[in-house]
């Protein structure tokens, strides 16, 4: 059988939810007993988005084989459940950068070069990847921003011919678009709708379903008139409602056909899904009787989508315990000696998480003892994990001006340093020690307790790493090295033994959390602050 290709487009405006909901299509596919993969199109110029501005752009999501991508493609994963690769997040930098090296060698034999064919020939051979998998039959792929903005322009003419070459039955096109609600009439609007087609229409591409985002119900005359006025069946017309549970919209948009829709749209069978698991998470997720208030200290809380995975992998710990999980998002530039009790003092759990840079680093380290006199939970991830060392040799070991060579080079006590193979390395995209590693467990270590395996895999993102002379040091001061790379040469995970929970990655675990199969380091720390919780309560 062939691939058949599913493309999902936004109008109207940008940040509607394109991603959860091609991420819902993918697992209610799944769950039809499909092989479903992913992809996405991000129309700005940047190679990927490593070197971005979390605060402007997000969280950067990294794959098994190291890839920088999109923060969508943590929604893909956590939705369907498969690991997606470095062709998963197409830009439009990968696509010039390919093509200009190309004409460089002179693979172009003197021609000239242009978006139409050269562009979008690239960006279909990117498509067109797909039909190499073994392991798929549908791919769902979303084109980020607005039909109509002009940087998307190639990657919609791309998308005509790729599926004008294909044919109707293999591909199809889904439209998401904003149902605007008036309150001073009463009324949902379906022009912005329609505008957004014709622009759609104009560039030679006809919807095939058109998603109503909308606030409030849409009624059988607004279906019936975006039908008419859109030209697709008003059976293809789907309504989103907004859901207080994420991972309740694949349930919703079930109820509304969406997949028996594509189906039809692609020529496949749909038999009846198996949503049973993904029904009882949702009911668990809805019937949590507790609450746990963690604090997560960051960099980047201007932004909450520059910690999306790490919230969502709290969630997924959270329900699994029963518990709503409340994050007190603190700024860790305003974490100080003085300020310190009245920010945490009130949670019971203390994470941090990775970043860059040295900006409100001491933030972190105060929150961090913090933390650690104080007996609270604490989970440090990447360098919420380098930071937690440092504090430690500061005040436990008394190595003073112990920190990181990223953020004091003139450090006498340099506990963190670049990883030898970063010497040298003067470009920051895609440079970093990215991907899946592999970590051997120490078999007295909590870490092991919750994994439940001696040899793990975690995804990884950073330049630094733990300086191996300080090692004896560091345990014979008591703390526990739990984690170390097969070869030896790495400290992957760090612990204190007579501290309720105080565990540090180099990894991001949470880039692994899934909905229904939370991650054991976020299952094993939502525990320990629900039980300091208990304990506190009782005193």
């Amino acid at each position: 059988m062939p691939v058949k290709y599913v493309f999902v487009m936004g109008g109207v405006v940008s940040g509607l939810g394109k991603g959860i909901t091609a991420a819902s299509l993918g697992r209610l596919l799944k769950a039809r007993g499909y092989k479903v993969t992913m992809q996405k199109f991000d129309p700005y110029i940047n190679i990927d988005p490593g070197t971005m501005n979390p605060v402007q752009h997000g969280e950067v999501f990294v794959t098994d084989d190291g890839a920088e991508t999109d923060l969508d493609l943590g929604h893909y994963e956590r939705f369907i459940d498969e690991s997606l690769t470095k062709n998963s997040n197409v830009t439009s930098g990968k696509v010039y950068w390919e093509v200009l090296s190309r004409e460089r060698r002179g693979d172009f034999g003197g021609g000239t070069v242009q978006v139409i064919p050269h562009i979008t020939n690239e960006i279909k051979r990117r498509i067109y990847i797909n039909d190499n998998a073994s392991d798929t039959e549908i791919a769902i792929i979303e084109v980020g921003g607005t039909v109509g903005d002009i940087e998307s322009q190639p990657f919609i003419e791309a998308i005509r011919q790729f599926m004008h070459e294909v044919g109707p039955s293999n591909a199809m096109l889904i439209l998401v678009t904003l149902i605007p609600y008036l309150k001073a009439s009463g009324e949902l609007k379906t022009k912005p709708t329609q505008s957004a087609v014709k622009d759609l229409q104009g560039m030679g591409i006809q919807p095939d379903v058109i998603v109503c985002r909308t606030e409030h119900p849409i009624n059988q005359g607004i279906r019936d008139k975006i039908s008419l006025f859109c030209s697709v069946p008003v059976s293809h017309v789907i309504q989103n409602l907004d859901y207080p549970i994420l991972y309740e919209i694949p349930l919703a948009l079930e109820k509304e056909h969406l997949a028996e829709v594509a189906c039809e749209c692609l020529h496949l069978p749909s038999p009846e899904p198996d949503l049973k698991e993904w029904e009882a998470m949702v009911e668990a997720w809805k019937n949590r009787t507790k609450d746990v208030s963690i604090a997560l200290v960051g960099k980047y809380t201007a932004l909450h989508d520059a910690y999306i995975s790490v919230v969502e992998a709290l969630k997924h710990a959270g329900c699994a315990n029963g518990s709503r999980v409340f994050i007190k998002w603190i700024e860790s530039e305003d974490v100080t000696p003085e300020t310190v009790n009245d920010l945490l003092g009130d949670v019971s759990g203390v994470l941090i998480p990775g970043g860059f840079g040295s900006r409100g680093i001491e933030g972190m380290i105060t929150a961090i003892r913090y933390a650690r006199e104080n007996r609270i939970p604490l989970l440090g991830l990447c360098l919420g994990m380098q930071m937690s060392i440092v504090e430690f040799a500061r005040d436990v070991i008394g190595f003073e001006d112990a920190q990181s060579v990223e953020f004091n080079p003139e450090t006498t006590h340099p506990l963190i340093h670049l990883m030898p193979d970063q010497n040298g390395v003067t470009d920051i995209g895609g440079t970093l020690r990215l991907g899946s590693y592999p970590c051997h467990l120490d078999k007295t270590s909590k870490a092991y307790e919750l994994y439940g395996e001696e040899l793990i895999h975690e995804r990884h993102r950073h330049r630094y790493e733990v300086n191996n002379d300080y090692r004896d040091v560091l345990v014979a001061n008591g703390m526990k090295l739990s984690g170390i790379s097969p070869d030896g040469r790495i400290v992957e995970m760090i612990e204190l033994p007579d501290h309720p929970f105080f565990l540090g990655t180099q990894a991001h675990p949470e880039l692994k959390s899934r909905p229904n199969r939370p991650h054991p380091l976020f299952l094993g720390f939502v525990k320990a602050a629900l039980k300091a919780q208990e304990d506190s309560e009782r005193e």
